[in-house]
């Protein structure tokens, strides 16, 4: 399992992102799964950084899945119309 650092924000991406992908080269799972539990300060940036791991684990025939994600992230995903990058399908209105 890959953690996430306590804080992703812009100037954390680019270093995080490139962990994050010698990380998941590594993994022999068909599943790579991403530990949010540790996250505390992060913005939009983290969302793009998760979006792209999804993005390779996808393109290397893997699944991606994202655990313990803070609330906040959960609520920032759910602006960006993402919420099921971390767990919590977008509801129809209706």
């Amino acid at each position: 399992m890959l953690v996430l650092p306590q804080t992703l924000t812009h100037r954390e991406a680019r270093d995080t992102l490139r962990l994050l992908k010698v990380s998941m080269q590594r993994e022999p799972q068909e599943l790579l799964t991403v530990d949010g539990s540790q996250l505390q300060r992060f913005d939009s940036s983290a969302l793009a950084v998760l979006l792209e791991c999804r993005r390779l684990a996808q393109a290397w025939g893997k699944r991606f899945e994202l655990r313990h994600a803070p609330q906040a992230l959960g609520e920032l995903a759910r602006v960006y119309g993402i919420s099921e990058l971390v767990g919590t399908p977008l509801r129809e209105a209706g």
